[in-house]
């Protein structure tokens, strides 16, 4: 009983939070966004950047892995050698 009385507290809690929330954002600046009025160019402009953005940022990321791979790599074939070498087993 306890846990339901607490659920639908929560509950009308966030639904009175979010039904409040749009009219106060959309009447502090005319219904205009932070950059000012959406004209075609302004749009045009952002859509090229987010359309650059995520191939050069796959590429870096790609690049930086790749990197990460090769350094993996070189200590896996230092190991294998290391432990292939006579003088670094040990023993009598």
């Amino acid at each position: 009983m306890r846990r339901t009385r607490l659920i639908i507290a929560l509950t009308t809690f966030a639904a009175v939070l979010l039904g409040s929330a749009a009219p106060a954002l959309a009447t502090g600046n005319g219904g205009q966004g932070f950059y000012g009025e959406s004209t075609d160019p302004a749009v045009t402009a952002t859509m090229f950047v987010v359309i650059i953005f995520f191939p050069v940022f796959i590429t870096v990321a790609s690049i930086i892995q790749s990197r990460l791979n090769k350094r993996q790599h070189a200590r896996e074939d230092a190991v294998r050698a290391r432990e292939s070498n006579a003088d670094w087993r040990g023993g009598w």
